[in-house]
This record gives structure tokens, sequence and C-alpha cells, in this order.
């Protein structure tokens, strides 16, 4: 993996977001761009799942409420392909439940963040997943 990252910059970092409100896509993207990172959005799974195979994110933030194919499932297809095992997938999602936190666990998720999500929570989980690689 190609990680361009100096000090605190996450320079040429590709990060993916994908949620189907548009304002948690621009809100991510407007932060991270602030960070340097290469931001590619996507408003479903199936959308995503074509960006993910062309643009190889080094990490994806995934909304678990979608229409046509869910967070979860979405985390679970990316974590079958051997590819992209290793591509750390991080869950969004406005409930705060132990159950749907488990869940994201069971299909291979690294992380889950309650939205609304705050600048050092994103920048955070960036850090921890793909600064330490």
């Amino acid at each position: 993996m190609n990680l361009n990252i100096s000090g605190n910059g996450l320079a040429g970092l590709k990060v993916m977001v994908i949620d189907d409100s548009k304002t948690i896509r621009r809100t991510a993207e407007t932060l991270l761009k602030k960070e340097g990172c290469d931001v590619l959005t996507a408003v479903d799974g199936f959308e995503a799942l074509a960006k993910i195979s062309d643009q190889k994110p080094a990490i994806i933030f995934v909304d678990i409420m979608m229409p046509r194919l869910d967070g979860y499932q979405t985390c679970a297809l990316i974590k079958n392909n051997p590819q992209f095992r290793g591509t750390p997938v991080i869950m969004l999602s406005s409930k705060d439940g132990l159950f749907d936190k488990a869940r994201g666990r069971i299909v291979g998720a690294e992380q889950y963040l309650t939205k609304p999500f705050t600048r050092d929570e994103l920048l955070g989980a960036i850090h921890r997943h793909v600064c330490t690689v």
C-alpha cells in the first residue's frame, strides 16, 4: 500500500464515503479534503463497489441505513473480496445501539462512528486504521 502521510498530513490518501445523505457525504468530503485527502463518494453500496474496485481507497466509511444494499451487506462484500479484505471499513450510523455495533463487527467493520460525527472522530479513525500501516 502506497500511503503518502507526512506528519499529520493525509495528502493524497484515498478515502471513500458511502452514504445516501448528501449532507453527510458533503460534510465528510469537506472535512477530509481540508486534510489533503482524495475523497471518493457513493450514494449506496452498488455504486461504491464499482468505485472501490477502480480506485482502491485506503479506508472506507459506510452508512448502515441505505437503499438497495445496506452498510452491513456492503461491508461484508468488501471483506469477502481478498483484494480488499485488509481495507479498513468504518460503519456510520445515527443509531448507537449495542446490537448495531456487534453486527458491524460480525461483518468485519473495524470501527463504528455515530452520526453526526466530529472532525476529530473522522480523522481519529483514519489515523487509527491507516496511519499505523
